[in-house]
């Protein structure tokens, strides 16, 4: 396992000789924590070198784990705040390592990954994560990706009772049912209004298709992925200033659905 260093290292996103010397360990790390934990569980050292050069630059408190039974254990003795989790481990798949944290603890997961297939994503966010970002990757995004995972981990029983969810020019007023977009009222039908207003209790994060039929329609729709379509198609076209390049509701291809959260 390994502790934060220098942000001036390395940035590049491209794998490394697997062979390169492990990093302190957190015990003989001179550096006192400071920001929020973060816990990378990847194989590779380049790209721990340039997460870790983000987060600290980010004021983020950033350890390493290379192997499953590492991070599986770190993450139950420093208790991270957000784990970044790689699925190709050498000793064991990610998407099982998703699972068993699972078990055990609800810190926001970040799956962070080469294996880009729609059946991974879609089997990583059913098992668990609360995102999914592709190898090669925008440091930037996975930044803010951590601060709304932060942000939902914070206050995780409160959105669904609160009174008004906004971003951008959109805003919902649960209380009346009441959507408006810049100020102009929009008039939805009750099963968009409904569709809208789980999106929203789940802002920011990725809903699978199978998820959102089930909390919409049932568990007898799951299958029934043209029903978003033709509903996601008619909210667009009433809530997007240019439906044709969404800023609300934005389609994560192969996978599901994300309502954009304001940052």
């Amino acid at each position: 396992m390994n502790t934060t260093g220098s942000p001036s290292e390395s940035r590049s996103l491209l794998p490394s000789d697997k062979g390169e010397a492990r990093l302190a360990s957190p015990a003989t790390s001179a550096r006192p924590p400071t920001g929020a934990r973060v816990l990378v569980i990847d194989d590779e050292p380049e790209i721990w070198r340039a997460v870790r050069a983000g987060l600290i630059s980010a004021g983020f408190t950033a350890e390493w784990a290379s192997t499953a039974a590492e991070g599986i254990d770190l993450s139950a003795r420093w208790h991270p705040d957000v784990l970044i989790l790689d699925l190709s481990l050498p000793d064991q798949d990610g998407l099982d390592v998703c699972r068993q944290v699972r078990t055990w603890s609800q810190v926001p997961i970040i799956v962070l990954s080469v294996r880009g297939k729609d059946e991974d994503k879609v089997t990583a966010l059913e098992l668990g994560a609360d995102d999914y970002l592709t190898k090669p990757f925008s440091m930037a995004e996975l930044l803010a990706r951590i601060r709304v995972a932060l942000r939902h981990a914070a206050y995780p029983s409160t959105r669904g009772d609160q009174a008004r969810f906004e971003t951008g020019g959109l805003v919902i007023d649960f209380e009346r049912r009441q959507v408006t977009v810049e100020g102009r009222d929009v008039h939805l039908t009750p099963t968009e209004y409904d569709l809208l207003k789980y999106l929203a209790h789940n802002a920011g994060k990725v809903l699978t298709h199978r998820a959102i039929l089930q909390a919409i329609w049932g568990p007898a729709y799951e299958q029934e992925t043209s029903y978003l379509r033709v509903f996601f198609n008619q909210l667009r076209r009433k809530i997007e200033p240019d439906p044709s390049r969404p800023r609300y509701l934005l389609t994560e291809l192969g996978i599901g659905y994300r309502l954009r959260e304001t940052e």
